[in-house]
Parts: structure tokens; C-alpha cells; sequence
């Protein structure tokens, strides 16, 4: 009853009609719904980040992301995504290279520049702040992977407003109009921490197989025109951010994963 009345509101404002069950995430509610024969998404944000990517929604105007139908307040109405294929299970099923040119193409749509400045961003390295942690408590790989982070953070390449959570899973199939993201986070950086999360996307079980790891290198570094040394350094960058995220939600599985990952980067720096 709670979420409904949540919803309630915003379904009268733009004459929407609940088309399904909702969604629960950390940070927001979603309804899929209609708009006459339109079928949308209703996105209510329940915390500030998710309200700021809210905003950069709105800026992108449908160009590489979802298009915005309306946008009020803590609301947010998204056209739907209607296509049947996923990125996640092309990655998993011998198509992996066709879903990391899709992801690189659809970040290249987003890294470009817009006529009119982005909403309010925040600097990419206070991100790094878990990291930091990590490397102080536990040393080892997470402070080989801080120490590659400062000095790209240091001496920043291509800075462009940042996707922020660039996984298989927020990149969806929009039917006639391609693939387009979905929740982007507020930040501003180097266009490589965007590509790193390709390879490092702890969702995918293949991630820290060393022949995928190899292979996406190769991929991504040659689709988003990255050096790939510079690839590499990004990728064990996050990787040791990822796990330190980990480690703080106490998920000690996820964040050895994530430091195979790491390991696999920096065996590939030094080699």
C-alpha cells in the first residue's frame, strides 16, 4: 500500500496506468507503466544521487540514454525498454566481444559533448575514498591498485561527464531506437574509469577468467580508442575500488573476485 501510494501522484499528473509489478532498488521505486498505447517506466528517486541521475537523464535527451518523457520533482518518467536481448546474456553465451562494442559504442554517445552544460557533478576522486581504506587496512593488491589510481587521478586524460555505473545490466535493447543506458551516477573524470567496469563487472562470473580478461582487453581498447596500457591501469584502478566496496558490505567473495581482476591487470602492466 506504501508504494502505491508512492506512485499515486505521478500517475495522476501524467495520466499513467500501472503495466506491472514494481521494482525495489537501494535507492528508488519503479513502476512499469502506459501512457495511452506508450509503454514507460515511472522511476521515483529515494535518495540524492539517484535524483541527480534524475538530471543527467534529462541533459543526455535521449542521445546514448533512455529519452525522458517527464520529469518532476523526485519523478521520473523513462521510455521503456521493450527488446527482448540482453548484454549480459550475449556476454555469457560466446558473444561477449559483440556486447563490449555495444557497451563502447553506447559510451561513446554518452562521453561526447553537449551544447549546454551538464547538471551539478561531483570530481571522480573522492570515489576513491574506500580504496584509500582498503590500502591502509589491508595493503597487498589494494595498495598496488591505489597507487595506479592517484597518479591517473593525478594526471587525468579525456575528462568527460561519466556514466558512473556502466555495466551490462544498464545498457538495455530499446527495440528501433538501440541500446541506451539507464542510471547513470553524478561524476565527472577520465573517459577510461567508464571502460574498466566492461571487464571488471562483478556480475558476470567470467569476469576474472584470465582468457576473457585478455580477450576484452584487447576489445574494448580497440573499440573506445583507449592506449591500452592506460585501459589496464584503469582496470586495476577500479578493480581495487570495486573490492573495497565489497569489503565494506563484508561480501568477502565478491571482493577477492574483484582483486583477481586487479591481479590479472597488474600481472599485464608489469609483463
Amino acid at each position: 500500500m506504501a508504494e502505491l501510494e508512492l506512485f499515486a501522484p505521478w500517475l495522476q499528473r501524467w495520466a499513467l496506468v500501472a503495466d506491472g509489478t514494481s521494482i525495489i532498488t537501494p535507492g528508488s521505486r519503479l513502476l512499469p507503466v502506459r501512457q495511452g498505447a506508450t509503454p514507460a517506466m515511472l522511476k521515483v528517486a529515494l535518495d540524492a544521487e539517484e535524483k541527480y541521475g534524475s538530471l543527467l537523464m534529462t541533459w543526455w535527451d535521449g542521445d546514448g540514454a533512455a529519452r525522458v518523457l517527464a520529469h518532476h520533482g523526485d519523478a521520473l518518467l523513462l521510455e521503456r525498454a521493450m527488446g527482448r536481448r540482453s548484454l549480459r546474456h550475449m556476454a555469457l553465451t560466446g558473444a561477449d566481444d559483440t556486447a563490449s562494442r555495444i557497451l563502447c559504442a553506447a559510451l561513446a554517445r554518452l562521453h561526447a559533448p553537449r551544447p549546454t552544460p551538464p547538471p551539478p557533478l561531483v570530481e571522480l576522486g573522492p570515489w576513491f575514498a574506500s580504496l584509500r581504506e582498503a590500502a591502509s587496512a589491508q595493503g597487498g593488491a589494494y595498495a598496488r591498485s591505489l597507487y595506479t589510481a592517484e597518479a591517473l587521478l593525478a594526471e587525468p586524460q579525456d575528462v568527460v561527464v561519466l556514466h558512473g555505473d556502466m555495466h551490462h545490466d544498464n545498457v538495455l535493447d530499446f527495440g528501433s531506437r538501440g541500446w541506451l543506458a539507464i542510471d547513470p551516477k553524478r561524476v565527472r573524470g577520465e573517459r577510461g574509469y567508464d571502460y574498466a567496469n566492461l571487464i571488471c563487472n562483478p556480475e558476470l562470473p567470467t569476469a576474472s577468467d584470465p582468457q576473457r580478461f585478455h580477450r576484452q582487453v584487447e576489445v574494448i581498447a580497440e573499440a573506445a580508442r583507449l592506449e591500452r596500457r592506460r585501459l589496464l591501469q584503469w582496470v586495476l584502478a577500479f578493480a581495487g575500488l570495486s573490492a573495497a566496496w565489497f569489503l565494506e558490505d563484508d561480501q568477502q567473495t565478491a571482493a577477492a573476485g574483484q582483486l583477481q581482476v586487479a591481479q590479472l591487470a597488474a600481472a599485464a602492466l608489469d609483463a
